[in-house]
């Protein structure tokens, strides 16, 4: 039997298994039911052979509408794929265990599910130094590739995939974020669809496809000792590191592209002046002019070395301008300009809004009056 009619027999019986065309079990179960020959114990890393990343596209895409959803897809399709190659310990390891990564995290738009479920496989089967390698460069190609992928998109345009929920081309979009709450955003605002549409919902699932497919094409490189890292972090994160990471203000530790949530200069507007090298108290005070149009001054006051955070809300509680970024200041009194535009560099409309300084334990709120 040749190696093309041997994917086609897996991917026929399993997707009869996954609907319950068959009366034995779902397609979890290849990977839920221990086999009465499995060892008692698997030794870390777990066994990996090369697969062919067709078929765990095509697996990941027809787990994800069959209720595993994107994290457990990935992961289950992959591993299903190593039980038909490898068997045992495979055959005892069930893919509900990263159901919990589900939109993000049990539906709280954090980790893609996708990358979650991959990420889990991929420190399954190599040790930590490399696996932080390929993650770092799974993770990466999510966030600079445009997804879903064209080759994705063909999948469902040449009937490849095994439901059929929506076979039209996905609009793409690249997310710069590995975030769930970035990359559906983004996509629902560019698409103009809601999370709750079929579109929405196929594009999840094309992604699991294209996650699962990229993720077996990095460990069959790695295994076969081919593996070379590609990715390298955006500007924007050497720029922002350069003094929010480990060397200047320690505050922040991330490879994340920044702009996506702090907009492209979240410091253009912010220039803190030290006014005073004493405070006996601290304090937030009135800005001045108060009611103002552009622009107004806040002076704000700390008595002993502290992480000052310095933001601007809107009536709704919305969080509208940072304006200092839990940075560090010495004892004394400091002063810094708002000119009435948000994170995003727009100008904000006429209205009620409010300063307010966390610093420690303590916090302040004031009144302000934009007028236009």
């Amino acid at each position: 039997m040749n190696s093309k009619y041997t994917r086609k027999e897996f991917l026929t019986n399993a997707s009869k298994a996954a609907v319950g065309i068959t009366g034995v079990a779902a397609l979890s179960s290849l990977a839920t039911t221990a086999s009465a020959k499995a060892s008692t114990h698997a030794t870390w890393p777990w066994p990996y052979k090369a697969l062919d990343p067709d078929e765990v596209r095509i697996q990941a895409h027809n787990l994800y509408w069959n209720d595993k959803d994107c994290c457990s897809g990935v992961f289950g399709a992959i591993v299903n794929a190593l039980v038909v190659a490898v068997g045992d310990p495979w055959t005892n390891l069930p893919m509900e265990i990263m159901l919990y990564g589900r939109g993000g995290g049990a539906g709280w738009g954090s980790l893609c599910g996708t990358l979650n479920g991959a990420s889990a496989l991929i420190s399954l089967v190599t040790e930590k130094a490399p696996s932080g390698n390929l993650i770092s460069e799974l993770w990466g190609w999510y966030s600079q590739a445009e997804l879903p992928t064209t080759v994705a998109n063909e999948f469902a345009t040449g009937n490849r995939y095994l439901m059929h929920k929506y076979d039209g081309v996905l609009i793409q979009n690249i997310a710069a974020s590995p975030l769930c709450h970035v990359s559906v955003g983004e996509w629902c605002v560019l698409a103009q669809k809601k999370v709750g549409d079929v579109e929405r919902k196929e594009r999840c699932a094309r992604l699991a496809g294209d996650i699962a497919a990229r993720t077996v094409e990095l460990l069959n490189a790695h295994f076969a000792g081919t593996f070379t890292p590609t990715y390298t972090d955006p500007a924007s994160v050497t720029g922002c590191m350069t003094c929010h990471g480990a060397a200047v203000f320690g505050n922040v530790l991330s490879r994340m592209d920044c702009e996506p949530c702090h907009g492209a200069d979240p410091h253009s507007n912010t220039n803190v002046q030290n006014i005073s090298e004493h405070a006996t108290s601290f304090k937030l005070e009135q800005n001045y002019p108060n009611p103002f149009n552009p622009s107004t001054k806040i002076q704000f006051s700390v008595p002993v070395t502290e992480k000052v955070k310095l933001e601007i809300y809107d009536l709704r509680g919305a969080l509208v301008k940072t304006l200092v970024d839990y940075e560090l200041h010495n004892s004394g009194t400091y002063q810094v300009e708002w000119n009435g535009r948000d994170n995003k560099g727009n100008n904000v409309s006429s209205g009620i809004y409010f300063s307010r300084m966390q610093a420690g334990t303590f916090s302040q709120t004031k009144k302000m009056t934009l007028v236009k």
